[in-house]
């Protein structure tokens, strides 16, 4: 198939004129740490296709550590971060050398008065200076591996300072050594935990006062072990941290709050690695809403916001995104500890008809399966709970037993049928005794089920002995305090383990050499222009993507030949590389039927370019194909992630539908196949009303060939866009009846 083409990398002059003209990150020419990328390591675009994975061990955990302008002068924050950083350094084992040009002794450790002169080679420095751009020089010629810049007015304060950090991020880069920040603060060296067990949470932030929540975690018993508060991002960035935390044993999820990416490849990258590892990645995104409208000549590029690309992307490596720091919080809590589920299957238990009945509701719209119980496990259940109650699922025992051992065998029963692989219990306030007898029994059936049993916790003071010593002393039971963020968590965990189970990265499979497709598509480019509609076509047809039978005439005598041999009825159409939208002009005839008719269409086509002033190459007689669903399939560029492929429901109502879905080259067929399940109108192309089912697979074909050009293209095309792509019943293939192509 060609979307999944293997081969060899050769040399390409086409990929030294994309990085030469700035249109890669630096990244496709060098890993993060300025190795040469070699011909294992790039697609056929010349961006990367692994990962460069940071040895953080010695940043995380030195052995040495100098602090650059420590100072104990009281009431100066210098004195407070070199007394913190004193102290983090005691804790995980690390010499501290304070460096001061004019102090003897800083809180009583003996200060160098430069970084020449430190007793020994350090592992990381942290930069109390305003401006941290002249040290980076001297820690290079003394080899210290890693280094902090507090500094803030950096890139946070507009075009100045974001030039001020380029210029430190290009020192950095060949000085050899890593730097967290500018802008950054004392997060990676607080006091952790170290009393709590089980799988923690790595977290990842650009602000620091947004890890609080997760930090606070460890006062609940959920373990945290890294904190990487990345700054601007001069050179370590977010995605660094996740490829890092993903190959940790200790490491169970990856907490990310993110503000912006720096590079969209990279950020892929690590994302597989931790899917590849199993390792779950929860993010918040800030920025859901796009600030300023997009100029874009195709329906594709009006279809794709900047983060609808961004949502798809992370949804197609498998990044849980998520809202709020709450939800960040109790997602990455319970995918971090829950064990890989046995079966999809969610029961609820209640003490509350009404209180399970709701949360089924919820849960049920979330996309959640409540199986109903077998009448077998029903008739088990109502030996211990009357048999007027439902128990099919949500089970309503109407008041958990407090006195013996039924509770206990109710929960039990629930969690022995394989159907079920979460338990959850809503409990929407403490009514003691029961609530206490019901907390313990569920603490107690977790201990011994390698299912996951969830409680909520619904009581607004949060004080009672049933949650914060019963179920908060558990780490077998996951708590939660809203519906709401149960549901989220659970479903984050489900889809979670589907996606990772059988994860085949795209990275592997991704083509490494030019097609012989790209030397045909290449010789039709025009850099800076609109292709016509003709033109357009023989860049589908050098990639296989059947269009029409068709031919450009310049007379209406050529029009009735065309039209003949092409065969009655036909359509025609104006074709010029400034005409984007014909139909809007009045530049598309359908279902010409005689000569006369092609010639006074021929005349009136012409007549109404000459007016409009849109300079034609000629004018399209074509076949007419009627019967199929009408698509979009189109390919824009994205300032972060490059080339994104789009899929939707096409025609002249394309814009107002705004029913699409996108990728991130490369992808497989199984996410082309993704793409198609993710639009409202998916059940057309199943057929309805009659209508014969159509040939998706020459779609999800047609979507592959177009990811292939837009990777051997995508220094070269600006937009691409198939609008309709008609899609024929089922073994009829599809013809893109109309296209569009902008030049970069």
């Amino acid at each position: 198939m060609l979307g999944s083409t293997h081969g060899t990398f050769t040399t390409d002059p086409r990929r030294a004129h994309v990085v030469a003209c700035g249109e890669l990150p630096p990244s496709a020419v060098h890993g993060k740490a300025g190795r040469p990328l070699t011909a294992d390591d790039l697609d056929v675009s010349g961006r990367p296709l692994h990962a460069d994975v940071p040895d953080l061990d010695r940043f995380f955990r030195p052995e040495s550590v100098a602090v650059i302008g420590a100072s104990d002068a009281e009431g100066r924050p210098g004195a407070g971060i070199t007394r913190q950083l004193i102290a983090w350094a005691e804790r995980v084992g690390a010499r501290l050398h304070p460096v001061h040009p004019t102090r003897q002794a800083v809180f009583g450790i003996p200060c160098s008065p430069s970084v020449a002169e430190l007793p020994e080679q350090v592992d990381l420095a942290v930069l109390l200076v305003a401006d941290p751009l002249p040290v980076i020089e001297q820690l290079a010629e003394e080899k210290v591996r890693f280094a902090v810049a507090f500094a803030s007015g950096f890139a946070e304060t507009g075009e100045k300072g974001a030039a001020a950090q380029a210029r430190l991020a290009a020192a950095v880069r060949s000085s050899g050594l890593r730097l967290l920040g500018p802008n950054t603060n004392l997060n990676a060296f607080e006091k952790f935990r170290d009393d709590l067990e089980g799988p923690a949470i790595a977290l990842i932030t650009q602000s620091g006062h947004q890890g609080r929540p997760l930090f606070s975690l460890q006062e609940l018993g959920i373990r945290l072990s890294h904190w990487a508060p990345t700054g601007n991002e001069a050179d370590l960035e977010t995605a660094d941290f996740i490829s890092y935390f993903a190959e940790r044993p200790e490491v169970g999820a990856i907490a990310c709050y993110v503000e912006g990416l720096k590079d969209g490849r990279a950020f892929l990258l690590a994302a597989d690695r931790a899917a590849r590892q199993g390792v779950p990645v929860v993010a918040v995104k800030v920025g859901r809403t796009e600030a300023g409208a997009r100029t874009a000549a195709s329906h594709t590029g009006k279809l794709t916001g900047a983060d609808a690309v961004v949502d798809a992307a992370m949804r197609q490596f498998g990044v849980i995104r998520v809202d709020g720091l709450d939800e960040l919080q109790d997602t990455s809590a319970l995918l971090a500890r829950a064990r890989a589920p046995l079966a999809d299957g969610v029961a609820v238990y209640s003490i509350s008809g009404g209180t399970g009945a709701h949360f089924a509701d919820l849960a049920t719209e979330a996309g959640l399966t409540l199986p109903t119980l077998h009448d077998a496990k029903q008739a088990e259940l109502h030996q211990w709970i009357p048999e007027y109650l439902n128990v099919a699922n949500p089970v309503d025992n109407g008041g958990h037993p407090v006195g013996d051992w039924r509770g206990r065998r109710i929960i039990d029963a629930i969690l022995d049928d394989p159907q079920v692989g979460v338990l959850i219990c809503p409990i929407t306030g403490p009514f003691p005794p029961m609530s206490d007898k019901l907390a313990q029994d569920l603490v107690d059936a977790a201990e011994e089920t390698e299912k996951l049993v969830c409680v909520v916790w619904g009581s607004p003071v949060g004080t009672e002995d049933a949650y914060r010593r019963t179920l908060l002393g558990s780490s077998r039971v996951a708590t939660f305090r809203t519906f709401a963020n149960c549901i989220t968590a659970v479903r984050a965990h489900l889809d979670h383990h589907r996606f990772t189970t059988g994860y085949r990265s795209p990275f592997d499979e991704a083509p490494r050499t030019p097609s012989p497709s790209f030397r045909k598509a290449r010789a039709l480019m025009r850099p800076g222009q609109q292709l016509s509609e003709h033109a357009a076509k023989q860049l589908l047809r050098a990639y296989g993507i059947r269009v029409p039978r068709e031919q450009l005439v310049t007379s209406a005598a050529a029009a009735v030949r065309a039209a003949g041999l092409v065969g009655y009825p036909v359509v025609m159409k104006a074709s010029g590389p400034q005409l984007a939208h014909k139909t809007e002009l009045g530049l598309v005839k359908v279902g010409l039927t005689s000569a006369s008719q092609v010639r006074d269409a021929y005349r009136e086509l012409t007549d109404i370019a000459r007016y409009e002033d849109a300079p034609l190459d000629g004018v399209l007689v074509c076949q007419m194909v009627e019967r199929g669903v009408e698509m979009v399939v189109g390919v824009t560029q994205d300032p972060l992630f490059g080339p994104t492929v789009t899929v939707g429901l096409g025609g002249v109502l394309v814009e107002v539908l705004q029913d699409a879905a996108v990728r991130v080259p490369p992808f497989g067929e199984d996410q082309a196949k993704a793409m198609l399940r993710e639009l409202r109108g998916r059940a057309l192309l199943d057929g309805v009303r009659g209508a014969a089912p159509c040939d998706v697979d020459a779609l999800v074909e047609v979507v592959l060939r177009v990811q292939r050009m837009a990777l051997e293209l995508g220094g070269e095309l600006a937009e691409l866009d198939i609008n309709p792509l008609m899609v024929l019943p089922r073994g009829q293939g599809a013809v893109a009846l109309d296209a569009l192509a902008v030049c970069r």
